[in-house]
């Protein structure tokens, strides 16, 4: 029986209501391509991962908290708190005579580890304690920023090593005009000459990452279980998943995420600032509303929250490059989240 006008139009809205993000993506590099002949290049697609690295991974650990259904508040300030903890470990690591690169190395994993007592606590407090999560992550962000406080007194981390520039700064490949390709390391080159760097160093950091627990949220049993506790929390309770040790897990998993993005912060910026990450919270939020997962809980996806925050990524680096000023950002940002509500209500099934 052949399909009726109305019948089409529906199936067609429906296609557009589930991949409305990368149609939204592609109309801002046309829009940005027309206004600006720089935007279309691979230097600005890079430039446009370099500048999103933070807020990729706020926004992948705000997504383990919101598919069980809570939210986590305190991401901006734990990132900002770990750019204070790590900067401030790489410096007395150096100080003590370690070389530069074990430096950094000794003083990242330190604060991955140390970076995950927040979330312990919010996890613990959400869990066992029973206390909203908007109230125990907004008071972690409170201490956070405290103590990043204290330990700054106002005064920006400084002297690291600046290996930590040169690796923040850098890329994973090369290739100069004598075409042999250099890793890591850019190669010296006759002035005039051009040298094309691929891939952000950061950005490859930050994607390792988010791909081995896109694994984890996808394929695993955790995984499973983060989804069920955000589907029905008493259905998960009564088919035997361990909640409240998988809602720890969640919690912790977003502030080692967190960690990670003022890690990123430190070697792209050279500097610890308590205040690194306070304004990317709206951001990370937005990355993951926009990319389909619900504020009640039981959806998302690690895929789909990456286009959330390329959306993102793309706006600000095209404002940019158009000389616009950064409050435009926020605004548009939340005309977008506002739109994703929208669909979001029009299209509940859309990432079925």
């Amino acid at each position: 029986m052949p399909t009726t006008r109305a019948e089409r139009r529906s199936s067609l809205s429906e296609v557009l209501g589930r991949n409305w993000i990368g149609i939204f993506i592609l109309i801002l590099i046309v829009l940005f391509s027309a206004l600006s002949r720089a935007f279309l290049s691979i230097d600005t697609a890079q430039l446009i991962f370099f500048n999103g690295t933070e807020v990729f991974l706020l926004a992948i650990a705000e997504l383990f908290v919101i598919i069980t259904g809570g939210i986590d508040l305190s991401v901006g300030f734990v990132m900002g708190f770990s750019t204070v903890v790590s900067s401030k470990l790489i410096v007395a690591f150096a100080a003590m005579g370690m070389s530069p690169l074990a430096s950094i190395l000794a003083g990242s994993a330190t604060m991955i580890l140390i970076g995950l007592l927040p979330g312990l606590v919010n996890g613990w407090l959400v869990a066992y304690l029973r206390v909203p999560s908007f109230i125990a992550t907004f008071s972690m962000l409170g201490v956070t920023h405290g103590i990043s406080e204290l330990m700054t007194q106002g005064i920006p981390t400084k002297n690291l090593p600046a290996l930590a520039g040169n690796i923040g700064n850098g890329s994973f490949l090369y290739i100069p005009p004598s075409g042999v390709l250099s890793f890591f390391s850019r190669p010296q080159v006759a002035r005039g000459q051009i040298v094309v760097a691929i891939l952000p160093d950061m950005v490859v950091f930050a994607f390792i990452f988010i791909l081995i627990f896109a694994f984890v949220l996808g394929k695993m049993k955790f995984g499973r279980h983060l989804y069920a506790i955000g589907g029905n929390i008493d259905a998960a309770i009564r088919s035997g998943i361990n909640v409240k040790r998988d809602l720890i897990k969640a919690y912790v998993l977003s502030s080692m995420f967190a960690s990670l993005a003022g890690i990123s912060y430190v070697m792209k910026y050279i500097t610890g600032k308590p205040d690194a990450g306070a304004n990317m919270l709206l951001e990370a939020i937005a990355a993951v509303v926009i990319g389909g997962a619900s504020m009640a809980g039981g959806s998302g996806t690690v895929g789909r929250t990456i286009l959330g925050a390329l959306v993102i990524a793309i706006l600000e680096t095209g404002l940019r490059i158009l000389g616009m000023q950064t409050f435009m950002t926020y605004i548009l940002v939340g005309a977008i989240l506002i739109l994703a509500v929208i669909i979001d209500q029009v299209f509940p099934n859309r990432n079925q």
